[in-house]
């Protein structure tokens, strides 16, 4: 049975919770956070309503909705069409389903929000309704609304909730995500000049251009000797305009993985963010990233994809050894997951760039287990920071003895993130390489060069698993050691699932696989 406009409603409905927020007096400010956690907990619902109804056999978007949205006549150039176009697919879903999840968690972690309750839940919710969006639509011209619109909550959470230097973490992420957009919004306008929708044209006995992600991936659509068409090939600055069309994008989303060199803002606004922040930080926003690659500049230039597959590959092996390398000389534990954030997220630009089913559908998980475990391990972080003030690796030993819930499910989150077999970040690394290894676009010594992340993350997270856990029971500052308390419930609520989720997915792979995979099928015969 198809429920009409239901993802209008999982977009859109936690607005209904900012604008109560926003209409209740603050004299019912303790009300803020139950609102908050009942508009995200809704998310969870419906996304299970939709794992429910989704078919896995279709590769197509389903539970799509259109309408007109925005319609101009141009005269002799045509007509401009831009729709209200939602849906979701085997590239999406997985990433609707841990947006549910992650925001959620977030959710219950900004409980100890104490200082302009109503500007933050109100914007968190706004920050819900941005990702989502992002996730779901199909029109490139309201996918790039709700990427940009994402950037204002953001910016105001990280600036006005965060650090000591949460002024200069906030500025430098949304200078650089800006720098991003507008690549992106040069492609779009180049991609709008080149696309026009065939159905409409037709009808119309005019051309109407198209925003449309689904027309697009198809060549057929666009005008013969235009900007971004294969037919008569333009030069800008003497590259070939695809080319550059292709480097444009790939930029824009790889500042959002991000990939080094273009990962410097990610370390100042973990460490500057508050907790629940860096939660869906981490947790989600990097993963628009690697969905910006998969769903609009590898389907829309496959030519380019397939070209520069070698450099992009190596980019990313780049990525994994440096973050490796780079977390394992931090002493701020927040800093060290931000630096492995970098180094997993390399897997996925590796799994990408091999054009192999095994390489996508393992990047996809990876997006997917890497949300799950680092959004574990900032709450990790958050526990102790909530304790002490204090995230310095250096400052403590022991704590198995006055922690031991903490330190079994910190040894879970981390065994997890370096690859234990039986969780998920093993599976999602796994496949990577494969995918990797199989390619014959990617050379095998790339391939090869990425399994040092593996042996990079045992390092460090062993280390410090045995630095701050294991010995007798110490802290630099002798009066931490009396708040040094074990998880309280709220806590247990937020790390306990996150574990049986990476747990269970990492057991049960094909329970994302089998969302991917005729979705990833039906991506790479672009490439044949």
């Amino acid at each position: 049975m198809k429920i009409p406009y239901l993802l209008s409603f999982f977009v859109f409905h936690p607005l209904v919770g900012t604008i109560a927020i926003l209409l209740i007096s603050n004299r019912f400010k303790h009300t803020y956070k139950w609102i908050t956690l009942f508009f995200t907990a809704c998310q969870v619902l419906v996304s299970g309503v939709l794992y429910a109804m989704y078919d896995p056999s279709n590769p197509a978007p389903q539970f799509v909705e259109k309408a007109d949205w925005i319609t101009l006549s141009l005269g002799k150039m045509g007509t401009v069409s831009i729709d209200y176009l939602l849906g979701i697919d085997g590239i999406s879903f997985p990433m609707v389903l841990l947006t549910s999840v992650v925001m959620l968690v977030g959710a219950i972690s900004s409980w100890t929000i104490d200082k302009r309750e109503k500007a933050y839940f109100s914007l968190y919710l706004l920050l819900t309704t941005s990702i989502t969006g992002c996730f779901i639509a199909l029109d490139f011209f309201l996918f790039f609304l709700f990427f940009e619109f994402m950037l204002l909550p953001m910016y105001f959470l990280i600036g006005l909730w965060g650090g000591p230097r949460r002024e200069y973490a906030s500025i430098k992420f949304f200078l650089y995500t800006l720098v991003g957009s507008l690549l992106i919004l040069i492609v779009m306008i180049g991609l709008y000049l080149s696309v026009i929708d065939p159905v409409e044209s037709e009808l119309t006995q005019t051309l109407v251009h198209t925003f449309d992600l689904r027309y697009m991936t198809d060549m057929r659509n666009y005008l013969p000797n235009s900007l971004l068409s294969l037919s008569g090939e333009v030069y800008l600055f003497g590259i070939p305009s695809r080319m550059l069309a292709f480097w444009l994008l790939f930029l824009g989303f790889a500042i959002k993985l991000p990939i080094v060199p273009l990962h410097t803002w990610l370390p100042d606004a973990h460490v500057e963010a508050p907790t629940p922040v860096s939660v869906v930080l981490a947790g989600i926003l990097l993963k628009i990233g690697g969905y910006g690659l998969l769903r609009i500049a590898y389907p829309i230039f496959p030519d380019a994809a397939n070209e520069y597959a070698f450099v992009l590959a190596l980019l990313g092996v780049i990525s994994i050894v440096y973050g490796g390398f780079n977390a394992l000389a931090q002493n701020d534990l927040k800093k060290m997951i931000a630096y492995s954030s970098v180094s997993h997220m390399g897997f996925v630009v590796l799994g990408i760039a091999s054009l192999t089913s095994e390489g996508i559908n393992g990047a996809i998980y990876q997006m997917v287990s890497h949300g799950v475990l680092s959004a574990m391990l900032f709450l990790v972080v958050g526990v102790l920071y909530d304790r002490t003030h204090n995230r310095l690796i250096d400052s403590y030993r022991g704590l198995i003895g006055p922690m031991p819930v903490y330190t079994v499910l910190t040894g879970v989150a981390f065994f997890a993130s370096l690859g234990l077999p039986g969780f998920s970040g093993f599976v999602g690394e796994l496949f990577t390489l494969m995918g990797g290894f199989k390619s014959a676009v990617v050379p095998t010594w790339v391939a090869a060069l990425g399994t040092v992340g593996i042996i990079l993350a045992a390092a460090y997270f062993l280390w410090t698993l045995q630095r701050m856990f294991l010995g007798k029971l110490w802290a630099k500052n002798q009066d931490d050691l009396a708040v040094l308390y074990d998880l309280d419930a709220r806590e247990k609520w937020m790390l306990v699932p996150l574990g049986l989720l990476a747990f269970l997915i990492g057991i049960l792979p094909n329970s994302l696989f089998q969302l991917s995979d005729k979705t990833v099928s039906q991506l790479l015969k672009v490439f044949e």
